[in-house]
């Protein structure tokens, strides 16, 4: 989801964005967002919630860094998710991480150390990511009992 400000990023305005964009589309959607936009993404989800299948948040950024907890849900997301965190996350501690995952319901997964989980610190194609979303994407299509 393209954003007006990459730099100065504003979780309403982000969220409206992300809104927009699954409120566009004629199916329910499969997010996958990173850092910030785990947040946008989530807050969005929080507005439209039957518009989004399942969500892979992966890195997403502390909302207490930016002075956003109050911004987001304090309870469990009626879509299924998982976040996926690392030990050394400069953007995010792993505990911190863990504890949204709790908040929302989300499964967790840690995968050590490897930083913000992009480009910068040493991602490129990322097999592990596709898996944990096949893994995300079988257990929101599977029969709920």
């Amino acid at each position: 989801v393209n954003q007006a400000d990459w730099e100065g990023p504003c979780l309403p305005e982000w969220a409206a964005r992300v809104g927009e964009v699954i409120a566009a589309q004629s199916e329910a959607v499969w997010v996958v967002a990173h850092s910030f936009g785990c947040l946008a993404a989530v807050r969005a989800g929080f507005v439209c919630p039957s518009r989004i299948r399942a969500a892979l948040l992966v890195a997403p950024a502390d909302p207490d860094r930016f002075g956003l907890a109050t911004l987001l849900p304090q309870e469990r997301l009626i879509f299924p998710s998982m976040i996926v965190a690392s030990n050394n996350d400069p953007w995010v501690k792993a505990g911190v991480a863990e504890h949204w995952a709790r908040v929302w319901g989300s499964s967790y997964r840690n995968i050590g150390s490897a930083g913000h989980i992009n480009v910068d610190s040493g991602h490129g194609p990322w097999p592990q990511g596709l898996a944990f979303f096949e893994e995300l994407r079988r257990a929101a299509l599977a029969p709920q009992l």
